[in-house]
């Protein structure tokens, strides 16, 4: 789950992490009072969007006076930002950050993660602070600093302090810079977060260290003990079929292509988009029933690939374990006469009683094309809605 930046300021806080004063505005006027109640002389005006690349995309200005704000928030509110992460629909920005300007002296980056090939949490800092991180990757992995943590004693002074030197952190601030760095981490572990990215982290003038931007994305299966979290939860940021997925506990992105797609498992959802591709194909989504779905849960997730009116056929693709090949088709059948569906539909089954489920299927009547592969289906599927 995803929060916006000014509520990821908040939580970071709680934790003893500098940031800079700002207020949530939703209209100009908000905006305007926002800024007055600041009373700085520079004051930045960002729009509150759930993707990053919001300043390359016109979303974040700095305003020298109360005219300024007022100028730069008209502009902002309403306007539908295009990211390198909100794909080429844009999103509408709906609210602002107004914030207080600061005397910057150095951009570094900071991020917490899990890395699961070692299976511990990492601390990530460069110096390169401002840019992408994976861009910096790229170029200059070099500048990309590590510290692997023990999940028994958590962060180590020693480790932030490392870490603060390495990136050239002035020696004046470093116990500041520690102490930024042990907030940043107490706040993932404590409240669940996936991801804890701070870019950029900011040296200033007066000498302090700031959060000036803050990421934080958090673990969708332990929300159930983080209530408070939960509740920054916002829906409008969020596509209504994915939401309306998470209701039926199914697993559901939406992508950009016309081939609905249906398959139980993760790592078979992700193979069956790779094929689909493979022959020509686009996915319109990745879906995943998991084990244990029922037929109810088959028609809910047909109508969710169906409400998306890019797309032009579905491929279902059941390699049956503990989900079983006949409760599939049952879903596949009800859900087609439910819908009254009329573009290709391709079904492949294998598995746990793969011969009651195609019998199902050939019983039915309807205009269901059976696949022998997961190959025979992508091209079948492919070449409908070519």
């Amino acid at each position: 789950m995803n929060i916006h930046e000014y509520q990821g300021k908040e939580v970071l806080r709680e934790f003893g992490v500098k940031v800079p004063t700002g207020y949530v505005a939703y209209t100009v006027d908000e905006a305007v009072e926002a800024a007055e109640k600041l009373g700085t002389s520079v004051t930045v005006v960002k729009a509150q969007i759930h993707a990053g690349g919001r300043g390359k995309a016109g979303g974040v200005k700095v305003a020298k006076s109360l005219e300024e704000v007022r100028t730069y928030a008209d502009e902002i509110l309403g306007k539908t930002l295009v990211t390198h992460q909100t794909g080429p629909e844009g999103k509408e920005v709906k609210r602002l950050l107004i914030e207080e300007g600061c005397d910057i002296q150095k951009e570094y980056y900071v991020g917490v993660v899990l890395d699961r090939a070692t299976s511990r949490v990492v601390f990530m800092a460069s110096e390169e602070g401002g840019t992408e991180i994976e861009e910096v990757a790229e170029a200059t992995p070099e500048k990309i600093f590590k510290e692997v943590i023990d999940p028994v004693v958590g962060l180590t002074p020693y480790q932030a302090r490392r870490l603060a030197f390495n990136i050239n952190i002035p020696d004046e601030l470093i116990g500041k810079a520690v102490k930024f760095m042990s907030g940043l981490y107490n706040a993932f572990i404590e409240k669940d977060c996936s991801i804890a990215e701070i870019n950029p982290l900011v040296t200033t003038g007066d000498g302090e260290v700031l959060a000036l931007d803050a990421k934080l994305n958090f673990d969708d299966n332990a929300l159930y003990r983080q209530k408070d979290i939960m509740e920054l939860r916002d829906l409008a940021e969020e596509d209504e079929k994915e939401i309306e997925a998470s209701k039926y506990d199914l697993s559901y992105v939406s992508l950009y292509g016309n081939i609905g797609c249906m398959v139980n498992g993760a790592g078979l959802a992700m193979s069956t988009m790779d094929i689909i591709k493979h022959y020509g194909g686009d996915p319109a989504n990745f879906l995943d029933v998991g084990g244990g779905a029922t037929a109810e849960k088959v028609t809910e997730a047909f109508k969710i690939i169906l409400s998306d009116p890019n797309v032009k056929g579905i491929f279902v693709n059941i390699f049956g374990g503990i989900m079983k090949c006949d409760v599939i088709a049952e879903g596949v059948v009800e859900a087609t006469k439910q819908i009254g569906l009329e573009i290709p539909l391709v079904v492949r089954l294998e598995g746990t009683n793969v011969d009651k489920g195609k019998q199902i299927l050939e019983e039915s009547g309807l205009n269901i094309t059976p696949a022998s592969s997961m190959a025979d289906g992508a091209e079948k599927i492919v070449s409908a809605v070519s």
